[in-house]
Formats: structure tokens, C-alpha cells, sequence
């Protein structure tokens, strides 16, 4: 369920953590975790926070109350997910960069941050959900200024495979289809 200022004031409460701190508390988390399966957790749970467009600025804030800088930095974390051979962790990571790329300034972050070739590698993933996460963040990402990066030959036949499959996965089938007929067929 989306949530708005009014919502989050709400069920935070007076004696509650403000969203920003809860984030950052999140990714110190993750950065000192030493236990794979916590690290999951996490970024399980950040991917989650990136589905609801209320968390969107938070994701790429920078606080400078109290002279003091911070970076959330979650959409690198994302990135930097998908770069780890803990399969769950691509999984997570990729499902984040999708759940956030439908925001602009976001799906800006990603693809200065080298995001782009990290995505459409989790299109050869052995995991369903990575490769359905995959194809609905390219479908986001994809816009004038990235076509050339993501409309590759390789990549078109990868999209053009998940689209004929339609028989053995419909959600690949599916979600191809509308990225062709956005970016390709229109």
C-alpha cells in the first residue's frame, strides 16, 4: 500500500524513527552484516521500500542538517547486489532497481551509476523472479537517452526469446512483449 506525509506521521507516532534514519539504520545494517541470510533480509526489505513512490526521495537523499552529509546510497546498493554471486541477493537487488526505476530521478541514478549492463545480465539469470525483475526495470530504464545502451542486438534477441516463450512462462512472455511494443514495435 502507498503511503503519503499525513500516513507516515501517523504510523511512525511521536516516540517513532523518522523514515530517513530507519533507511539509513537499514543500510549501516547491511555494510557491518557479516551473515549472508541478514544481508538478504535487508535488502529484501529496502527492495520493498522501493515499491512505494513515498520512499523514492529518501532513496537518494542527502541530509546536511547539522553540517553533517549523508548519502542513503540504497540504489547502489541495489547495484552492487547484483554484482554478488549470492543469487539472493541479485534477486533483491534487481527487484529494488525495479520497484525504484519507475521514478525518473531514480532510474537517472541507476544508469549514471553504470546500472544498465548489471540489469541486463539478470536477464540470463537461472532465477525466475531476477529475470521477471530484469525485464520489467529495462522496460522503466529504457528512454531516449539509454535506447542505444539497452536496444543491443543481444539484448533484442534475449527480449525477443522471454517474448516467443509464451508457453512456458507467460510472465516472461508478457513482460517482453510490452517492452517490444513500447521500445521496439511503436
Amino acid at each position: 500500500m502507498f503511503t503519503n506525509a499525513q500516513r507516515q506521521v501517523e504510523r511512525t507516532g511521536r516516540g517513532g524513527t523518522p523514515r530517513e534514519q530507519y533507511l539509513q539504520d537499514l543500510v549501516t545494517q547491511f555494510q557491518d552484516s557479516t551473515d549472508e541470510e541478514s544481508k538478504e533480509r535487508i535488502v529484501a526489505n529496502l527492495a520493498n521500500f522501493a515499491y512505494d513512490p513515498y520512499n523514492y526521495a529518501f532513496m537518494r537523499q542527502v541530509d546536511d542538517s547539522k553540517c553533517l552529509l549523508f548519502w542513503l546510497n540504497i540504489l547502489e546498493l541495489f547495484l552492487d547486489c547484483i554484482t554478488e554471486p549470492n543469487e539472493r541477493l541479485v534477486e533483491f537487488g534487481v527487484g529494488g532497481i525495479c520497484n525504484s526505476c519507475v521514478d525518473p530521478a531514480n532510474a537517472s541514478v541507476i544508469t549514471q551509476c553504470g546500472g544498465i549492463p548489471l540489469v541486463v545480465q539478470c536477464l540470463s539469470s537461472p532465477v525466475k523472479n531476477t529475470v521477471n525483475y530484469a525485464l520489467g526495470g529495462l522496460y522503466y530504464l529504457c528512454n531516449p537517452l539509454t535506447k542505444k545502451e539497452i536496444l543491443k542486438p543481444d539484448v533484442l534477441r534475449v527480449i525477443r526469446d522471454y517474448s516467443a516463450a509464451g508457453a512456458v512462462n507467460s510472465s516472461f512472455s508478457n513482460l517482453a512483449n510490452a517492452f517490444l511494443d513500447k521500445h521496439v514495435n511503436s
